[in-house]
């Protein structure tokens, strides 16, 4: 195999993965909890998305007593929250990589 046949067989390969990741990303999974009084949904690249509570899940000794902007506020906080988290391990997940490749961007790490 020489060089020239290497080469466009790693451009094959880095577009092959370039597609994955973005189908990945367009995939939605849904994680439910409580008997699905709790769900959550990520993509295909793991990357929280949404979570969505039911009266049940705020409530469950009373959920006609849980109005659904109470739902909205909670959802809403819990997302931030776990957003914020996915953020910073993102950012230290690349520091540490970046760290071990010197800075070369090797595509499928990070």
């Amino acid at each position: 195999m020489n060089i020239m046949q290497m080469m466009k067989q790693a451009q094959n390969l880095q577009k092959k993965l370039k597609d994955t990741q973005a189908e990945l990303a367009n995939i939605e999974i849904t994680g439910e909890a409580a008997g699905g009084a709790v769900k959550v949904i990520c993509d295909g690249q793991g990357k929280f998305k949404s979570i969505k509570l039911s009266p049940e899940a705020v409530n469950s000794e009373n959920p006609s007593s849980v109005d659904s902007e109470s739902i909205e506020m909670l959802e809403d906080i819990i997302t931030s929250a776990i957003q914020q988290a996915s953020d910073k391990a993102t950012k230290q997940m690349e520091e540490k990589m970046k760290a071990v490749t010197g800075g070369l961007n090797i595509p499928g790490l990070f």
